[in-house]
């Protein structure tokens, strides 16, 4: 059974730095794309940034040469480092990771941000 297991994510000040990881078990494969998405309160979820297993990456224009999404294929693990955070950041951020068909959810993990 695979599952998706969050960093625990935190309470930020403005203008912070804090970085996420998922770690992915009960798999040998390594994942064709892996993403995190987000979700404020009263929001959609929305993607936030997703790498394929060749590194190739794409990120919401929200946080664009704030945030870097980086994997170890090895490890099945994805990472999210968010700088320069904003209150509007803040949000239940979720690892996502897909194979063939089959796509995965992590449990979700709050980032706050604020003073």
């Amino acid at each position: 059974q695979v599952q998706l297991v969050e960093s625990r994510g935190g309470l930020v000040q403005p203008g912070g730095s804090l970085r996420l990881s998922c770690a992915a078990s009960g798999i040998i494969f390594s994942f064709d794309k892996m993403a995190w998405y987000r979700q404020a309160p009263g929001k959609q979820r929305e993607l936030v940034a997703a790498i394929t297993s060749g590194a190739g990456t794409d990120y919401a224009d929200a946080v664009k040469d704030r945030f870097t999404i980086s994997r170890d294929n090895a490890k099945n693990t994805v990472y999210l480092q968010m700088n320069s955070l904003k209150p509007e950041d803040t949000a239940v951020y979720y690892c996502n990771a897909m194979l063939s068909v089959y796509s995965y959810w992590g449990q979700g993990t709050q980032v706050t941000v604020s003073s």
